[in-house]
């Protein structure tokens, strides 16, 4: 069990931990924000497409991936078009957070619950070493994810910690979702390829709607092979150690 809560913890905090070179960057220019998005979303569409769209196909089938895929890509549109007109700037708790920065981190939070799932129930199904992989797959996918929305926040005047904090938030829930697949790991494990499924449209939507055309603003040439090295990383990552 001891062994259980730690790889839980890790992974969940392994996004807060992407975050933290965000203490050392200033003001972040333009061309180096479309670089840093482009990496960005070269390493979330292999883990994406990689990782998770092939663990719940493998828990499931194409049916189950399909639904799971759309409806991720349906809530979040939904959002997106709830939030468009939005004052935001008078919000005390979005104070400013444009709309595009408040639908990355919605993303990246409902990304991270079924994927805490996946990691409790994994150690709760009792394989030897299945809990571990899974966790350290998991916490691969959430570092940059943590950098991701640090960077949309600080480029949004937060202060540095105020961004550390929110990126490591939006990761801690999967301590929750975590410890929750743990206990009833015979119950919930039916479910997880849904949670995966609907992961994976989530963030989809988000790479396809936000992070290409916001890396592509100013310049096409540097994001585009940095989205190229961003996806071969995460392949090299997750070759080696998933």
């Amino acid at each position: 069990m001891q062994e259980a809560f730690l790889g839980i913890f890790i992974s969940a905090m392994a996004t807060g931990l992407g975050a933290l070179p965000i203490l050392f960057l200033n003001k972040i220019s333009p061309r180096l924000k479309g670089t840093l998005l482009g990496y960005a979303s070269g390493v979330m569409i292999a883990a994406t497409t990689f990782s998770l769209i092939p663990e719940a196909l493998h828990m499931s089938n194409l049916y189950v991936l399909s639904f799971g895929l759309l409806l991720g890509i349906f809530v979040l549109s939904m959002i997106d078009s709830k939030t468009a007109n939005m004052n935001l700037k008078n919000s005390r708790i979005t104070t400013n957070i444009d709309r595009k920065t408040l639908i990355v981190i919605v993303a990246v939070t409902l990304h991270n619950l079924p994927e805490g799932l996946s990691v409790g129930v994994s150690y709760g199904a009792g394989q030897e070493g299945l809990g571990l992989i899974i966790a350290l797959a998991i916490g691969l996918q959430n570092a940059p994810e943590g950098f991701l929305i640090a960077i949309y926040l600080l480029n949004q005047n937060v202060s540095k910690v105020k961004a550390l904090l929110i990126a490591t938030m939006t990761g801690a829930v999967e301590i929750i979702t975590g410890f929750a697949g743990y206990f009833l790991a015979s119950y919930v494990q039916g479910i997880v390829s849904y949670g995966l499924s609907f992961a994976a449209g989530a963030m989809l939507f988000v790479i396809y709607k936000e992070l290409i055309p916001d890396s592509q603003e100013e310049e096409e040439k540097f994001p585009t092979y940095a989205f190229a090295i961003g996806l071969i990383s995460m392949l090299v990552l997750t070759q080696k150690f998933g």
